[in-house]
């Protein structure tokens, strides 16, 4: 199996060898190649990853290369983890909207938008080149925002499946919580990419006893303390939203507590750097602790299993996936993608039934989508006016004067990435 990584040289890149490492009997992986044009971070990420291989006595070959035809050449599956702009970008996507009074984030609000406007046209590109070279290979998508980029592959027919942490990461806090094994709690996970809702947590599999109640009661404090909520508030909500709503649920709180102190860019460029010395280090052979504060925890077990199952082999039965919503959700098109609890197999996922969702719940999620739409018409299409309608659309923003402003930053700051600028 030749499994190839566009993105190779990112610092997130030990986390999935490591993955790959220890779960060979899951994902028996051959060669894994490393595609990534910054020979400064391909170089010692590659070395790391052979030596990680070599610790753990795993047979495959490590292949580095900045020639991403050569690179996707073969591969059963690509996976996707590119950041257009570097940290320097998201640093600018994390700052200009504050001065506005909006959230400043990588991958919602207008920082978001910026991200996806820079990001879909780069892969949209590699995703044809992978065509061209290799029609079959499944396209897994973790490159931010998720939601966007994965629909947008899906709409240009691409054999893609959009991957996130937050649910693998979620399952993994709640079992330990429970003092149960992961793999026999199953979530209710549902909504978009970044704003979700666990609606249940259940044991032994989608039809086993929901023990969100119990999650609630004994461990609530726990819960509101990982995600930066009330505890008062998940138990009016009566489920647990991810991270990620807190842009929503305490957004002038967030905004007061985001200009005060460093954007979370300039946190994670110096932890790159430190981790890019310390890759560099021909004694190092396992990821080093410091990787668990980059983000992307859990990442590679996810993208194990994700892999294995769409390649015919020993993945789970169900996965927390972006993929289209085709009647799941029955008040969004079938054409939104939507993150959701799905059976995946060779031919790709099929998302299990939802119940159906409160309004409270459901009301932002069509919202959102509409913004994503929006979103995507503005990545391919480009123009100002599409810019500034997505802007409107979306619920951190929904006013013109802000929507107009910050069209003209997004612009300012996104130039030399927008075609049409």
């Amino acid at each position: 199996m030749r499994l190839t990584v566009v993105g190779g040289g990112s610092t997130y890149t030990p986390e999935l060898v490591d993955g790959f490492a220890r779960l060979r009997d899951v994902l028996p992986v051959e060669e894994l190649v490393l595609v990534d044009p910054a020979a400064e971070r391909l170089k010692p990420v590659g070395a790391l990853a052979r030596r990680i291989f070599a610790r753990q006595g795993h047979p495959g070959r490590v292949v580095t290369t900045s020639d991403l035809d050569a690179g996707v050449d073969g591969a059963d599956a690509v996976l996707l983890q590119l950041r257009v702009g570097g940290q320097a970008a998201r640093e600018r996507d994390e700052t200009w909207p504050l001065e506005c009074g909006c959230i400043g984030q990588e991958t919602t609000g207008a920082g978001g938008l910026a991200k996806a406007l820079r990001t879909v046209p780069v892969v949209l590109g590699i995703a044809e080149r992978v065509r061209r070279t290799n029609p079959h290979a499944w396209i897994i998508d973790f490159t931010n925002p998720v939601g966007i980029v994965t629909r947008a592959l899906l709409q240009a027919g691409h054999r893609a499946v959009g991957l996130c942490n937050v649910a693998i990461g979620l399952q993994r806090k709640f079992a330990a919580l429970l003092g149960v094994a992961p793999a026999g709690l199953h979530l209710d996970h549902v909504g978009l990419n970044h704003l979700t809702w666990e609606t249940g947590v259940r044991l032994d599999g989608p039809e086993g006893a929901d023990v969100l109640p119990r999650l609630l009661a004994e461990h609530g404090d726990a819960v509101a303390a990982e995600l930066r909520l009330p505890r008062p508030l998940l138990d009016r909500l009566g489920v647990i939203p991810s991270y990620y709503l807190r842009y929503y649920y305490a957004h002038d709180a967030v905004v007061r507590e985001l200009r005060t102190k460093p954007s979370r860019a300039a946190e994670v460029a110096a932890m790159e750097r430190e981790l890019l010395r310390m890759y560099g280090d021909p004694a190092l052979d396992e990821k080093p602790e410091l990787l668990a504060e980059r983000g992307g925890a859990h990442y590679s077990e996810a993208a194990v299993d994700l892999a294995a199952s769409l390649l015919g082999g020993a993945g789970s039965p169900y996965q927390v996936v972006n993929t289209y919503n085709r009647g799941t959700l029955p008040f969004l098109p079938d054409d939104a993608v939507i993150e959701v609890q799905a059976a995946v197999g060779p031919k790709g996922p099929v998302p299990l039934p939802v119940p159906a969702l409160d309004p409270l719940f459901s009301g932002l999620v069509a919202s959102v989508t509409a913004y994503e739409e929006l979103a995507l018409a503005a990545a391919l299409h480009g123009g100002r006016d599409r810019v500034f309608k997505a802007l409107l659309s979306h619920p951190l923003i929904g006013q013109y004067e802000y929507a107009d402003t910050l069209t003209d930053r997004l612009v300012a700051h996104n130039r030399e990435y927008l075609a049409w600028a």
